[in-house]
Protein backbone atom coordinates (compact mmCIF):
# COMPACT_ATOMS: atom_id res chain seq x y z
CA UNK A 1 0.00 0.00 0.00
CA UNK A 2 1.23 3.54 -1.01
CA UNK A 3 0.82 5.85 1.84
CA UNK A 4 -0.14 9.24 -0.46
CA UNK A 5 0.20 12.77 1.03
CA UNK A 6 -2.03 15.66 -0.18
CA UNK A 7 -0.32 18.73 0.97
CA UNK A 8 -2.20 22.06 1.03
CA UNK A 9 -4.15 23.97 2.74
CA UNK A 10 -7.83 22.27 2.20
CA UNK A 11 -8.88 24.22 -0.99
CA UNK A 12 -10.77 23.08 -3.89
CA UNK A 13 -7.86 22.21 -5.64
CA UNK A 14 -6.20 20.33 -2.78
CA UNK A 15 -9.88 18.33 -2.27
CA UNK A 16 -10.04 17.74 -6.15
CA UNK A 17 -6.56 16.22 -5.89
CA UNK A 18 -7.12 13.78 -3.40
CA UNK A 19 -10.28 13.03 -4.97
CA UNK A 20 -9.07 12.23 -7.89
CA UNK A 21 -5.80 10.21 -6.63
CA UNK A 22 -8.49 8.26 -4.70
CA UNK A 23 -10.22 7.27 -8.25
CA UNK A 24 -7.61 5.99 -9.92
CA UNK A 25 -5.77 4.64 -7.66
CA UNK A 26 -9.31 2.49 -7.95
CA UNK A 27 -9.24 2.57 -11.52
CA UNK A 28 -5.56 0.80 -11.49
CA UNK A 29 -6.39 -1.47 -8.65
CA UNK A 30 -3.49 -0.03 -6.63
CA UNK A 31 -3.81 0.32 -3.11
CA UNK A 32 -3.60 3.97 -1.63
CA UNK A 33 -3.90 5.67 1.99
CA UNK A 34 -4.22 9.04 1.20
CA UNK A 35 -4.27 11.95 4.21
CA UNK A 36 -4.82 15.55 3.28
CA UNK A 37 -1.97 17.63 5.05
CA UNK A 38 -2.63 20.97 5.84
CA UNK A 39 -0.33 21.84 8.66
CA UNK A 40 2.09 24.65 7.47
CA UNK A 41 5.09 23.60 9.26
CA UNK A 42 4.62 20.30 7.85
CA UNK A 43 4.11 21.15 4.41
CA UNK A 44 7.19 23.66 4.08
CA UNK A 45 8.89 20.42 5.77
CA UNK A 46 8.66 19.05 2.27
CA UNK A 47 9.64 22.76 0.70
CA UNK A 48 6.53 22.80 -0.66
CA UNK A 49 6.01 26.39 -2.55
CA UNK A 50 2.68 26.14 -4.34
CA UNK A 51 -0.15 24.18 -3.73
CA UNK A 52 -1.03 21.24 -3.73
CA UNK A 53 1.43 19.25 -3.22
CA UNK A 54 1.55 15.14 -3.41
CA UNK A 55 4.19 13.27 -1.32
CA UNK A 56 3.89 9.54 -1.72
CA UNK A 57 5.97 7.33 0.40
CA UNK A 58 7.39 10.31 2.10
CA UNK A 59 8.94 11.81 -0.87
CA UNK A 60 7.49 14.95 -2.66
CA UNK A 61 6.44 14.36 -6.44
CA UNK A 62 3.99 16.95 -7.50
CA UNK A 63 3.65 20.19 -6.29
CA UNK A 64 1.66 23.56 -7.40
CA UNK A 65 -1.81 22.71 -9.45
CA UNK A 66 -3.83 19.93 -9.90
CA UNK A 67 -2.25 17.15 -11.87
CA UNK A 68 -4.06 15.76 -15.04
CA UNK A 69 -4.81 11.77 -15.23
CA UNK A 70 -2.15 10.58 -17.49
CA UNK A 71 -0.02 12.35 -14.65
CA UNK A 72 -1.48 10.79 -11.70
CA UNK A 73 -1.12 7.34 -13.39
CA UNK A 74 2.71 7.79 -13.88
CA UNK A 75 2.90 8.97 -10.13
CA UNK A 76 1.22 5.85 -8.73
CA UNK A 77 2.67 3.28 -11.16
CA UNK A 78 6.17 4.71 -10.42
Amino acid sequence: MKKVEVLGTGCKKCVTTAEQLEAVAGELGIEVAVEKVTDPAAIMGYKVMATPGIAIDGKLVHSGGVPDRHKIESLLTA
